[in-house]
């Protein structure tokens, strides 16, 4: 038998042998990634391997990449190209290429660029770009060179598709970077566009600037007009302003006047009516106590007539048989009890009746005393004359102006920037906006109740006439 240590011997050697196998086939496979293609060449001929990988027999079989990667390369030929009006240009241009990804192409290109160099393999394909390029030249324009580069690049990679496809190449673009002449011929091509353009653009600003002249004219002429029109209204607005504040000072005065005297009058007869109240209520209040007191004393008879009646059945039923007894004792209850309802429908009947004509009364004493009120104020109206009014109003001004301005009292701080503009200078505006909105209770008042105060006024009576006195109305004792 073996024994421990050819055991682990063995096993180190396998694994050596396995680990040298793995490095060798890992030696042999290679890869290629997406963009290069591998080309493998050997006892099993010619294959194309693209983004994945293959085992390389050493000694019979080897492999070469072959780039898919985008060339990019300046297209200059040294020489002048000709156009078709034979002025000499030199053109420079970008070309990028790349090898087509299908398997005949990278066979194609793999023949004929494998074994090159890089500059080597550009060189073959720049001086073909460079023939077709010179051959395209000729038989365009300066102008069309110039002006439409991208239709020569269109060309240029039409015309050389089918050769680059001999060769296993796409040209992905070509483009046009400069193009430069020694005559100038380019330079001056665009003079006349120049010209024409700065002539076009000197006309137009001269039309512009004659166009605002005229508007600026315009405009100054209309910003007169205006502001004459305004100075006009300003006046007339102030003028009417200060008619309307007199009026309104007029009328303030006399409603204040009016107001005052019917004031006074009101809180009289108020005065008078709350005494006749009172003596009214109290009258009520003895009144109810009687009542209540008769009451009490009506239901103290009933039971003391209940306990003689209690008394007698009490005798009676020491001689009487013990049914006799039990029906008077049924009959004096109910007798009781319906005594006691008797009594109470009597004292409710009583309340609610005394109730109804202390309500009545106080009815009919408000109504009489708002009459009286009313008959005292039409008297107080009639004794007005327009000085009286007049008085009212001017006396009730300064509340007014008081109630408007109270809102400025509750300001902490004022900052004033005084502009220097006439009126509109300092505190005055403050004040001057106050008096124009104290100027608005007229209109105000003639807005609401739909008369003017003129119409007003001229319903008051003149100083010395004598107003009739109004009729009272009727009272009924």
């Amino acid at each position: 038998m073996l024994d421990f240590s050819s055991v682990y011997v063995i096993a180190g050697l396998s694994v050596a042998a396995l680990l040298f196998i793995m490095g060798l086939m890992a030696r042999m496979y290679r890869k290629a990634g997406p963009h290069e293609a591998l080309i493998v060449y050997g006892f099993r001929g010619t294959r194309i391997i693209k983004g994945g990988g293959t085992i390389i027999f050493p000694m019979v079989e080897m492999c070469k990449e072959l780039s898919l990667e985008l060339m990019s390369f300046d297209v200059a030929p040294q020489q002048s190209l000709y156009t078709n009006q034979g002025v000499a240009v030199t053109v420079e241009a970008v070309a990028q290429l790349k090898v087509k990804s299908d398997p005949v192409s990278i066979r194609t290109a793999a023949e004929q660029f494998l074994t090159k160099r890089a500059e080597q393999r550009e060189g073959l394909i720049r001086l073909v770009m460079e023939g077709h390029l010179r051959g395209i030249i000729g038989q365009l324009t300066v102008e069309q060179i110039v002006k439409e580069p991208e239709m020569v690049g269109g060309r240029m990679r039409a015309t050389c598709a089918e050769d680059m496809s001999k060769m296993g190449l796409d040209v992905v673009s070509f483009t046009i970077k400069e193009v430069r002449d020694k005559n100038e011929y380019i330079t001056n091509m665009g003079r006349p566009d120049i010209a024409r353009i700065k002539r076009d653009a000197e006309v137009a600003a001269a039309e512009a600037d004659r166009d605002i002249a005229i508007k600026r004219a315009e405009a100054s002429r209309a910003s007169a007009i205006a502001k004459a029109q305004a100075d006009q209204e300003r006046v007339a607005a102030e003028t009417a302003s200060m008619a309307k504040q007199a009026e309104a000072e007029r009328d303030l005065d006399v409603k204040k006047a009016s107001y005052l005297e019917a004031s006074k009058r009101a809180q009289a007869q108020a005065d008078k009516s709350y005494e006749i109240e009172t003596n009214r209520q109290q009258q009520t209040v003895i009144t109810e106590q009687v009542r209540v007191l008769q009451i009490e004393r009506e239901a103290q008879v009933k039971v003391q007539q209940a306990e003689i009646l209690r008394r007698e059945k009490e005798l009676i039923a020491t001689v009487l048989k013990p049914a006799e007894i039990e029906r008077q004792r049924i009959e004096t209850l109910a007798s009781a009890e319906r005594q006691k309802l008797m009594s109470e429908a009597e004292g409710s009947a009583s309340a609610t009746r005394v109730k109804g004509e202390a309500e009545a009364e106080i009815i009919f004493k408000k109504g009489d005393a708002e009459a009286r009120a009313m008959n005292v104020k039409a008297e107080a109206f009639q004794e007005y004359n327009q000085a009286a009014v007049v008085d009212k109003l001017i006396s009730s001004l300064p509340e007014v102006v008081r109630a408007l301005s109270e809102p400025l009292g509750k300001i902490d701080k004022v900052t004033i920037v005084s502009t220097g503009n006439g009126d509109a200078a300092g505190a005055y505006k403050l004040t001057g906006d106050i008096t124009k909105i104290a100027a608005q209770v007229p209109a105000l008042f003639e807005a609401l109740s739909g008369m003017q105060m003129s119409e007003l006024l001229s319903k008051v009576r003149l100083i010395g006439d004598k107003a009739p006195k109004p009729q009272p109305p009727s009272t009924k004792s």
